[in-house]
This record gives C-alpha cells, structure tokens and sequence, in this order.
C-alpha cells in the first residue's frame, strides 16, 4: 500500500523512522533530511512549527538507525541499496588518496635495543649502598619487641 493513500490514523501508529524507510522504498530516490521530515509533517497533519523544533531529533534518529545511510551529498538513503561492494570501492579509493606513513615492522620494534635510562644522566646515584642496613620486620615481630 502507498504510503500516499494510508489513513493520518495508521501513520500515527508508525514511528517518523518507520515512515521515512516508507517514503525512501516508494520514492526509489536518495532525500535530504528537511525534504524527509517535511513530507512526514504533511502526512501527519502536523503544525509547521514541528519542523523547526524537531527537525534535530529526527536527524539524530535517522543517524542512529541502521536502515538508513547518510550519503557523501548530505542525502539519505536505504543502506539495502547500497550494497558492499559500492562501500567497498569507495572506502578502497579512500585509502588510495591517502598517503600513509610507513611504520617499522614489528620485528624491527622488538629487535631494537633498549637503552638504559640511567646511562647518560651524571645525576644518578646508587643508592643501594645506602640501603645495605635496612632490616625488614614482620608485624609479629614488632609486636615481640613491644
């Protein structure tokens, strides 16, 4: 059934994502988030002014749906018509356009030396010399000498 021909009463009954997947099935075309939203204010008779103070909820909706894909003109469109491969040639010519840096290897990060911080810096004192004394005493044995 035509979302055109439906009754105001079922389309309430139907949220603004259910009827925006309508609408994008029998248009057959990509839409822009303010074209979507008008046409559902029109069919459900709704007050102009719902436009201007919902139009960010529904965008959000839309985002958030995965029915729905936002295409690179700021369009919205079925994610069912756009199949992998179209997303995957695209995401392909992505990667090409982009110039990567090369990272070393993982063998070469691990191979690598390690150097000790303490090497260089003139300031750096042994103090285990100092520490030669020191007498490690359990809780039971403090309690003895008490």
């Amino acid at each position: 059934m035509s979302i055109n021909k439906m009754k105001k009463e079922e389309l309430e009954l139907l949220s603004n994502k259910d009827i925006t997947n309508m609408i994008l099935e029998e248009s057959k075309k990509p839409m822009n988030t303010a074209e979507l939203f008008k046409k559902i204010i029109e069919l459900l008779e709704l007050p102009k002014t719902t436009f201007e103070n919902k139009i960010g909820d529904y965008y959000t909706s839309l985002s958030t749906d995965k029915r729905f894909i936002l295409l690179e003109d700021g369009s919205w469109d079925l994610r069912s018509n756009h199949t992998s491969d179209k997303i995957k040639k695209q995401v392909s010519q992505v990667e090409d356009d982009d110039e990567e840096e090369e990272l070393p290897d993982e063998d070469e990060i691990l191979n690598e030396e390690v150097e000790d911080d303490y090497s260089d810096d003139s300031s750096y004192e042994d103090t285990t010399e100092d520490l030669k004394d020191l007498v490690v005493l359990d809780e039971e044995d403090l309690e003895l000498e008490q």
